[in-house]
């Protein structure tokens, strides 16, 4: 048995805290279905189970209990608690696929059945679900180091970005984007903004930055075709 402390973010119904943990694992066997139709599978399947329980519950709060099932290998409470790290990923992961199919590019929908240019569209739609998740993820700014813009910008749309910045910012402090040039979190407000979010209530889920960032990309293109005709009519 181990114990630990995690930090819980704050939702709804629930403030920020710090759970005290215990953890416990174990070695077990499936085994197969009595009435199961495959009689080729292996009469059992090799498992470990991780049992998490808090031990610190707020009064009227259910405590935490997460009971895991894992193929991983787990020899040692270090590789129980990375194992739990995993699972705490889920949401992030259920985001991801969430902005992936209907809440966002709606990949589900895709009707190209030649294997590789459907496998071409996947990947690239996957990339920009991923981009969208890095927007969720830095637009509180913080805790602990900003991540840089570069994770999901190109050096070239810093000029766009700071200008979506000054037309979408307003007179009060609370209009204008709190977040550093340079960083993620400024260009997360910038897409959010864009994306529909007034800057006053709720945080911009991926569906908004979604929005955003289709308009921060239209906007994009839009600039780049009138790059050459700048130019023409600077060389008059």
């Amino acid at each position: 048995m181990g114990r630990a402390e995690l930090e819980l973010p704050a939702k709804s119904g629930r403030r920020r805290r710090i759970a005290q943990l215990e953890i416990r694992f174990m070695s077990a066997q499936l085994a197969r279905p009595k009435n199961g139709l495959r009689a080729n599978w292996p009469e059992s399947v090799a498992v470990n189970v991780i049992d998490v329980r808090q031990t610190n519950p707020p009064a009227g709060e259910a405590p935490i209990h997460w009971r895991l099932l894992t193929t991983h290998a787990i020899t040692s409470e270090t590789e129980a608690w990375a194992t739990v790290d995993l699972y705490r990923q889920r949401w992030a992961i259920e985001q991801l696929f969430r902005t992936l199919k209907t809440a966002g590019f709606d990949i589900e929908r895709v009707q190209i059945e030649d294997k590789a240019p459907r496998d071409r569209l996947i990947t690239a739609t996957l990339i920009a679900a991923v981009r969208i998740q890095q927007l969720v993820h830095a637009r509180d700014g913080g805790p602990g180091p900003l991540r840089p813009l570069s994770d999901a910008f190109e050096p070239e749309d810093i000029s766009l970005l700071e200008a979506c910045c000054a037309d979408l910012e307003g007179k009060t402090e609370r209009q204008k984007n709190p977040h550093p040039k340079g960083s993620l979190a400024r260009a997360a407000w910038v897409c959010a903004r864009l994306g529909g979010w007034t800057g006053y209530y709720g945080k911009p889920g991926p569906v908004v930055m979604l929005e955003g960032w289709l308009e921060f990309q239209a906007l994009k293109r839009g600039t780049n075709l009138m790059m050459p005709h700048r130019q023409d009519q600077s060389d008059v």
